[in-house]
C-alpha cells in the first residue's frame, strides 16, 4: 500500500515538472524569438516597441463601440496605451515644466495691475455662443481693458473651447491663426479656454495647436497633464449655462435629519467599450431599485443597436421608469461617474441640487482644486471600488451629510451658477498667483460670501471684513462714524442737518462725524457748525456727484458707517438702538427708511414701491448702518455703468447699495423700530421736496431696479418681515424699566 502511494506521488510531480518545463521552453523560445525580430528590426531602423506583448491575447475580444458621431471607415479596434497616449499630448504639452515663475513675465502686471486684453474679434471666424459668453464676461468686468500695452494677461478671440475634431464647432487652422498674432510671443502671459479636446477613442487633451507657455484654463484636464499653480482646471459646464446671475440652489430650508427618498442616483448614458466604458459599465452590481438607483442606457448613437449587449434592452427599459430631475431633488448622494472625458456635466447639475456629488473619475483635477477644498463638499471616490461606494456613504453622519450639502449650495452660488462667475473665479485665481502678498487665503475661498466678493486690495486682515468675527473670535466694533451727506446751502441754524448733528454726536457709540458737502455753494465756515464731543470733518466732494458718499474715504476711521441725508430727523436714542442691533448683523444694512420691489406681470418688469406692508426689501441709506468695507466695494467692484448712471439720474445710489449687500450676503436687510414720520418729515422739508415730489424721481426709481438687475442677472433682493425693537416696546410696563424709552415717545 505505502509502495503504490509513492508511485503516484513520484507520478505525479514528474508530470507536473514536465508540463512545467514545457510551457517555460515555449515562453523561453517566443522570448528568444521577438528579441531576434526586435534586433533584426532595430538594424533595420524600424525598432517599434510594443508595451503589452507579454499580455495574453483572446482571439474573441469585443470590439470597441463606435459612437454615433464616429466616422464608419474609422479603425476603432485601435488600443493606445497611456505611454502612447503621453507621447500624444507631448505636442501640446511642451511647456510641461511651466510655471508662474519660468513662463510669465510679473513686469507687466506691476505697473497697471491685473488687467486683461481680449483681442479684437477677426472678421468670418465662427465663435460659439459659450466662447462669446467668457469673453462678455472678461470685457464687462473690473480687469478688462481696451488698451494692450497695459495688459497683464492676454485672452484670444479665436474659440478654443472645442478642440473635437468632430465637433461642428471645431476652428480649423487654429495653429497658423494663433501664429501669426503680433502680440503672441510664444503663448506668455495668455490664458486659454477649453472645454473638449482629443475625440474618438481615445480623447487625448491635445487641443490641436502648440500652446507654448499659455496658462491653460481646461474642463476635464488630468492630473498628470495639469500644471499645479499654472494652469486652472475649470468645470465643463453647458451651452446653455446663464452668462450672468445663474438660478439659485435648489435649498430651499434645512431638513433634519437631512436624508432624502434615495441615498445614491445616476441616470445617464452607458458605454459599451472604450475609454470611460468600464465604470458606467459596472454601475448594475450597485443599483438595488430601492436607495441606490443607477440607471444606464446604451440607446445613444444612431447605430446602438448594432452594438447592444444583453443587457441593453433591461437597462433600457429601467431608465425610462424615472425622471432625472425628481432623482436629483429627492436624492442625498449623486453618483459622478467619468464619461468618455474625466468631466461630466453631473458634477455641476449635483451642487446646484444640493445632491452630494461622489466622484468617481480617477485622476481628474477638481475644478479650481487650488483654492476650494473639496472635501467639504464632496465624497471623492475610486472607480476601482466602486461595489464599496454604498456602504461608504451610508457610514457618513448626518451631521457631515447636512455640512457637505450646505457647502454644495455654497460653491454653486459663489463660482458655479454662471459662466461670469466662472470666468472671474478664473481670473482671480491667476491674480492671487501674481500677488502672493495680498493673496486670499483657504478661509476665505471656502467660506461665504466667498473669494469673489472679498477683495484683497481692501486688506490682507480677516478681522477688517465684516464676515470673519465669529471665526476669529472678535467682537463687532463699537464706534461708528456718522457721515452726512449734505446737498443744500446752510443758511439757517435752525436747519435739520444741524440738528442731526448733534444727535448723531450725542450717542455713546459715536466715534466722529464726517459730513460730505456736495452742494455747489461754498463751505460754510466753521463756526457756523454746532460745538460737539466729537470730532467734525467737512469733506468737499470734488466731483458733487451721487456716487461719492459711498467712497472709501480714509477720514473714516471706524468699521462701522452711520449714512444719513441731512434731512433725516433722528434722535440720539434712536441711533444708539440702531447701531446695537447692526453690532449682532455685521454684514448687513441696519436702518430705519424701508422700501420694496415686487415683480409686475403687466409689464414682465420688476417694480419699486414704498407703501407701508408687511415686508420689505431695502433698507434706504438715508438713515442707515452698514459696514465700511461697502464702501470699498461699491466703488471698485461695480461696474462704471452703473455708477454713471446714479450719477446722471442723481437718484438711486441707496437702491444699489442695497443690490450689492444683498448679492454679498444672500440676506435681506433688517428694519429697526418703525419710524413712520421718516417719510412725511422728509416730504416736508424745502431742500429736498422737489426731489421726492417730482414724479420723474419715482419713475427713474423703477427704471433703476431693472437696470440694476440686468447687470447683476437676476434679482438679488430679499424680502422680509422681520422688524427688531427694543426689549419691552410698547408693552404695558413702567417707561422707567425700558431702556429705550425715548423711542416710543417720539
Amino acid at each position: 500500500m505505502q509502495a503504490k502511494k509513492r508511485y503516484f506521488i513520484l507520478l505525479s510531480a514528474g508530470s507536473c515538472l514536465a508540463l512545467l518545463f514545457y510551457f517555460g521552453g515555449l515562453q523561453f523560445r517566443a522570448s528568444r524569438s521577438h528579441s531576434r525580430r526586435e534586433e533584426h528590426s532595430g538594424r533595420n531602423g524600424l525598432h517599434h516597441p510594443s508595451p503589452d506583448h507579454f499580455w495574453p491575447r483572446f482571439p474573441d475580444a469585443l470590439r470597441p463601440f463606435v459612437p454615433w458621431d464616429q466616422l464608419e471607415n474609422e479603425d476603432s479596434s485601435v488600443h493606445v496605451s497611456p505611454r502612447q497616449k503621453r507621447e500624444a499630448n507631448s505636442s501640446i504639452y511642451k511647456g510641461k515644466k511651466c510655471r508662474m515663475e519660468s513662463c510669465f513675465d510679473f513686469t507687466l502686471c506691476k505697473k497697471n495691475g491685473f488687467k486683461v486684453y481680449v483681442y479684437p474679434q477677426q472678421k468670418g471666424e465662427k465663435i460659439a455662443e459659450s466662447y462669446q459668453n467668457i469673453l462678455a464676461a472678461i470685457e464687462g468686468s473690473r480687469f478688462y481693458t481696451s488698451d494692450p500695452s497695459q495688459a497683464c494677461l492676454f485672452v484670444l478671440s479665436l474659440d478654443t473651447l472645442d478642440r473635437d475634431q468632430l465637433s461642428p464647432q471645431y476652428v480649423h487652422n487654429l495653429r497658423s491663426k494663433v501664429q501669426s498674432l503680433h502680440l503672441w510671443n510664444n503663448g506668455r502671459n495668455h490664458l486659454i479656454f477649453n472645454l473638449y479636446s482629443g475625440t474618438w477613442p481615445d480623447y487625448t487633451e491635445d487641443v490641436g495647436f502648440d500652446i507654448g507657455q499659455a496658462m491653460l484654463a481646461k474642463a476635464s484636464i488630468s492630473t498628470e497633464n495639469f500644471r499645479p499653480n499654472f494652469d486652472v482646471s475649470i468645470p465643463l459646464f453647458s451651452k446653455d449655462h446663464p452668462r450672468t446671475g445663474g438660478e439659485r440652489g435648489f435649498l430651499k430650508f434645512n431638513t433634519i435629519p437631512p436624508l432624502r427618498k434615495y441615498m445614491l442616483v445616476f441616470k445617464g448614458k452607458r458605454y459599451l467599450t472604450g475609454i470611460g466604458s468600464d465604470t458606467r459599465n459596472a454601475l448594475y452590481h450597485v443599483h438595488n431599485g430601492e436607495d441606490v438607483v443607477l440607471l444606464t442606457t446604451c440607446k445613444h448613437g444612431k447605430d446602438w443597436q448594432k452594438h447592444k449587449d444583453s443587457r441593453c434592452d433591461r437597462d433600457n427599459t429601467e431608465y425610462e421608469k424615472y425622471d432625472y430631475r425628481e432623482m436629483l431633488h429627492n436624492a442625498t448622494f449623486c453618483l459622478v461617474p467619468r464619461g468618455r472625458r474625466l468631466g461630466s456635466f453631473r458634477f455641476l447639475e449635483a451642487l446646484q441640487a444640493a445632491c452630494v456629488p461622489v466622484m468617481l473619475s480617477n485622476g481628474w483635477e477638481l475644478p479650481f482644486s487650488e483654492v476650494i477644498n473639496w472635501n467639504q463638499a464632496a465624497v471623492i471616490g475610486d472607480e476601482r471600488l466602486l461595489l464599496q461606494i454604498p456602504s461608504t456613504i451610508r457610514s457618513i453622519h448626518q451631521d457631515k451629510i447636512l455640512a457637505l450639502r450646505q457647502q454644495t449650495q455654497f460653491l454653486w452660488e459663489a463660482y458655479f451658477s454662471s459662466v461670469e462667475k466662472i470666468v472671474l473665479t478664473t481670473l482671480e485665481i491667476i491674480q492671487d498667483r501674481i500677488f502672493k502678498h495680498i493673496s486670499r487665503n483657504s478661509l476665505i475661498w471656502n467660506k461665504h460670501p466667498g473669494g469673489l466678493f472679498v477683495l484683497p486690495q481692501y486688506s490682507s486682515y480677516l478681522g477688517d471684513f465684516p464676515y470673519y468675527y465669529a471665526n476669529l473670535g472678535l467682537k463687532p466694533p463699537s464706534k461708528f462714524t456718522a457721515v452726512i451727506h449734505a446737498v443744500t446751502p446752510l443758511v439757517s441754524q435752525s436747519q435739520p442737518v444741524l440738528k442731526l448733528l448733534v444727535a448723531a454726536a450725542k450717542s455713546q457709540y459715536c466715534a466722529q462725524i464726517i459730513v460730505l458737502w456736495n452742494c455747489d455753494k461754498p463751505l460754510p465756515a466753521k463756526h457756523r457748525w454746532p460745538a460737539t464731543s466729537v470730532p467734525v470733518i467737512v469733506i468737499e466732494g470734488e466731483s458733487k456727484v451721487m456716487s461719492s458718499r459711498f467712497l472709501p474715504y480714509d477720514n473714516i476711521i471706524t468699521d462701522a458707517v452711520l449714512s444719513l441725508d441731512e434731512d433725516t430727523v433722528l434722535s440720539t436714542t434712536e441711533v444708539d438702538f440702531a447701531f446695537t442691533v447692526w453690532q449682532s448683523f455685521p454684514e448687513r444694512i441696519v436702518g430705519y427708511p424701508a422700501r420694496s420691489h415686487f415683480w409686475d406681470n403687466s409689464k414682465e418688469r420688476w417694480g419699486y414701491t414704498s407703501k407701508w406692508t408687511n415686508d420689505y426689501s431695502m433698507v434706504l441709506t438715508g438713515a442707515a448702518i452698514y459696514h465700511k468695507y461697502y464702501h470699498y466695494l461699491y466703488t471698485h467692484y461695480l461696474p462704471a455703468s452703473l455708477k454713471n448712471m446714479v450719477d446722471q439720474l442723481a437718484n438711486c445710489e441707496d437702491i444699489l447699495m442695497n443690490f450689492l449687500v444683498s448679492a454679498v450676503t444672500k440676506l435681506p436687510p433688517i428694519k429697526v423700530t418703525q419710524k413712520k414720520q421718516y417719510k412725511e418729515t422728509m416730504m416736508g422739508q424745502t431742500s429736498r421736496a422737489s426731489r421726492w415730489a417730482d414724479p420723474d424721481h419715482f419713475a427713474q426709481r423703477q427704471s433703476c431696479m431693472n437696470t440694476f438687475a440686468s447687470w447683476f442677472g437676476y434679482m438679488p433682493l430679499i424680502h422680509s418681515q422681520m422688524r427688531l425693537d427694543p426689549v419691552l416696546f410698547k408693552d404695558q410696563v413702567s417707561i422707567l424699566r425700558k431702556k429705550y424709552r425715548d423711542i416710543e415717545r417720539l
